[in-house]
């Protein structure tokens, strides 16, 4: 299986385009789109509100099944995640979550804590740290492999886990 996940793309369509044009079985974005909810560049893509979306309909989290994996999607801002991924960890484990998909930071970075995912593909539009603009590819198959990707759809970093 192989999800695209993206976030912090503020108010750019032709970003959230982009990378909704990669080849993937599900598609994410963790919030701050500046973009109304019902916006067609959302057309197959599951979608949060973060502290920067104001249209009602985005949902705080999602549970999403992919493939035998559960997926939570926050963006990450109820969760502190730029002090701690605390509060997330247990909101996964609340939720039987294998994958946990967030944003806010602008910084992208994966982890394994104890048997779940946790992933923060950083911004498209607004990077933090010196970083370049990304997104995330997750693919998985008894390993799972997170690619980062640029605007250019180049590889800018990535990481392997086992036993996944």
């Amino acid at each position: 299986m192989k999800i695209i996940v993206m976030s912090d793309s503020h108010g750019d369509k032709e970003t959230v385009k982009a990378v909704s044009l990669q080849s993937g079985d599900k598609y994410f974005h963790c919030g701050d789109s500046e973009l109304a909810y019902t916006d067609p560049v959302f057309l197959e893509m599951h979608k949060v509100r973060g502290n920067c979306d104001f249209d009602a309909d985005f949902p705080a989290k999602l549970v999403v099944p992919v493939g035998d994996k559960k997926v939570l999607t926050v963006h990450g801002h109820e969760h502190g995640v730029k002090e701690s991924l605390t509060r997330l960890y247990y909101s996964a484990k609340e939720n039987n979550a294998d994958i946990v998909l967030f944003g806010h930071s602008h910084l992208y970075g994966a982890e394994m804590i104890d048997g779940v995912l946790f992933v923060n593909p950083g911004s498209t539009m607004q990077p933090r740290g010196g970083k370049k603009p990304t997104y995330a590819e997750i693919e998985w198959n008894g390993t799972v492999a997170v690619t980062f990707k640029n605007m250019d759809h180049n590889v800018v970093d990535s990481i392997s886990f086992k036993n996944f």
